[in-house]
């Protein structure tokens, strides 16, 4: 593969995700921040982080699947949430561990959230972005 994802001695291990990522392929996929849109534009999980972030993952791996790649390419995840406290971080972890579920698959590559004061429009509560790299 093209992505090998590791914990290097001296850094925290999280088990939301990896520490770094190693890419050694050469074809970069860049995927535009994904929202909790269907395929036909209609907002899955209307006020509920856990039903959106899943969406967005499964998002990502649509395009990524458009690309010719996966969550095994994906060298980093960046995901803004609305209005960000900690106390939401169980519900980002359940809509990734749903997503994880419905993929067979469990996205780790290093990842970064921010918090945000707003999205594109106001229903969306979070939006994920992703950098991959195919052989």
């Amino acid at each position: 593969m093209a992505i090998t994802l590791m914990d290097p001695d001296g850094l925290p291990k999280i088990d939301a995700y990896r520490q770094v990522a190693v890419a050694t392929g050469s074809k970069l996929v860049f995927i535009a921040g994904q929202v909790a849109w269907d395929a036909d534009g209609t907002t899955v999980g209307e006020g509920d982080l856990a039903a959106q972030v899943e969406q967005c993952y499964l998002n990502i791996a649509t395009a990524l699947a458009g690309a010719g790649g996966s969550f095994d390419h994906v060298a980093k995840l960046t995901l803004y949430v609305v209005d960000w406290t900690a106390d939401k971080m169980p519900l980002v972890m359940d809509g990734i561990g749903r997503a994880a579920a419905r993929l067979g698959v469990t996205p780790v590559p290093p990842g970064s959230l921010l918090g945000v004061a707003a999205l594109d429009v106001p229903e969306h509560l979070v939006e994920v972005e992703a950098v991959a790299v195919l052989d």
